[in-house]
């Protein structure tokens, strides 16, 4: 496990291509004191992107179970889906939108998604109120 990229896979980097217009950084922690980190992040828009691997995040239509070792892995898995879970409650409790994307989606579909949600955020009054 520790030969697989937790950055800059290729399905993290077609969405990046395809969302290459928007000013966004890569693998980067939205929270700050959470070992969480989000493959796009949008830190004034508080928006923050996942792309989730088909195995590891147990995808319904994907997702394969190991026969060796099975009960370690459907636990492995089960974990980082309660994690994923965790996470979304956390980013959205603080005010974050959460995109998350399978490996297996289309890139320009999951970067079209993105930019609705960064119109959206700049579109959005202010969450910052003015003291006259």
């Amino acid at each position: 496990m520790a030969r697989v990229p937790k950055r800059d896979t290729a399905p993290e980097l077609a969405v990046r291509r395809a969302a290459h217009a928007l000013r966004y950084f890569v693998d980067r922690p939205p929270l700050r004191g959470v070992r969480r980190r989000a493959d796009l992040v949008f830190p004034r828009l508080r928006i923050a992107v996942f792309v989730d691997g088909c195995f590891w995040h147990g995808c319904p239509c994907h997702g394969n179970r190991p026969r060796h070792n099975g009960d370690w892995w459907r636990e492995k898995i089960e974990r980082n889906r309660r994690r994923d879970q965790d996470t979304d409650r956390r980013l959205a409790e603080t005010g974050w939108t959460v995109v998350r994307a399978w490996e297996h989606d289309d890139p320009a579909a999951v970067a079209a998604t993105i930019a609705a949600e960064v119109i959206r955020a700049r579109s959005a009054p202010s969450r910052l109120s003015l003291k006259a």
